[in-house]
């Protein structure tokens, strides 16, 4: 990693016009090295101080440099683990005609799929949980939270609400939730989905392995069985960098389009 550290900085005294701020040049020096291949995907960038003795800055100034290259997505920070550059993502394209899980999704891409399990456990209801999935106060919810993995990069983390009556021990989720229900017949038919724009904050950040404040998609799925019963709440974000999601559109008929009329 030597000689790529020192192509790191040989540049820096072009990199950006006279007079552009130190951060700045430094950023783009960074930004052209791994452009060029001078450092790949999952290669660590040498210490602050080190990279500070070396570009002949100050730490403040590579602390800003480095911070900026993490908000827009070509390194990542790990604590306690230094920091690195980012694994380059295939997006992925998600269809939002058809009611899948997570690991079917993946299977038919012949990706790697694993979960890493937040929670799961049974607790009293929320009045958002009460008034969705239409329980009383005596009831009880089951909740599970999963960190979604494809390829070994973080991509969604998926929070999933039901009645306890329909999963009274989450414990017996394996790969995938919609296979248990399946077993009990219990699996939606269909599903309502909100899809809104989110900054990436805080925890989630730090689970996604992105920068806090990073774009977010916030996606709120309610799904149901062929009886019209509720019978999922799920709240999931997802990584804005990782993720298309694709809905085909149909012209009506004449006369769908004006509402009947002749």
């Amino acid at each position: 990693m030597d000689d790529a550290a020192q192509a790191l900085f040989s540049g820096l005294k072009e990199a950006g016009p006279a007079g552009a701020p130190l951060y700045l040049k430094l950023k783009r020096s960074i930004e052209e090295a791994v452009r060029r291949g001078v450092i790949g995907p999952g290669d660590a960038l040498p210490s602050e101080r080190d990279i500070a003795v070396r570009a002949d800055v100050s730490r403040v100034t590579v602390r800003k440099a480095v911070q900026d290259l993490v908000k827009a997505g070509i390194l990542v920070q790990r604590h306690g683990s230094g920091t690195f550059v980012a694994p380059r993502l295939e997006r992925v394209e998600q269809s939002l005609s058809g009611l899948t899980s997570f690991s079917e999704d993946m299977a038919r891409r012949g990706w790697t799929a694993r979960s890493e399990w937040l929670d799961r456990g049974i607790y009293p209801p929320s009045p958002e949980e009460m008034m969705v999935l239409g329980l009383s106060s005596r009831e009880l919810v089951a909740r599970i939270a999963r960190l979604r993995i494809a390829n070994d990069t973080p991509l969604a983390i998926e929070r999933a609400s039901l009645s306890a009556s329909v999963l009274p021990d989450p414990g017996l989720i394996g790969a995938s939730l919609y296979a248990v229900l399946e077993r009990t017949g219990n699996r939606p038919v269909r599903a309502v989905q909100r899809i809104s724009a989110a900054n990436l904050a805080g925890a989630d950040a730090a689970i996604l392995e992105v920068a806090p404040g990073s774009a977010g998609l916030n996606i709120e799925r309610v799904s149901y069985l062929s009886t019209g019963k509720v019978i999922e709440f799920t709240r999931s974000l997802y990584r804005g960098d990782a993720y298309d999601f694709v809905a085909e559109l149909r012209l009506g008929e004449p006369e769908e389009a004006a509402g009947g009329r002749p």
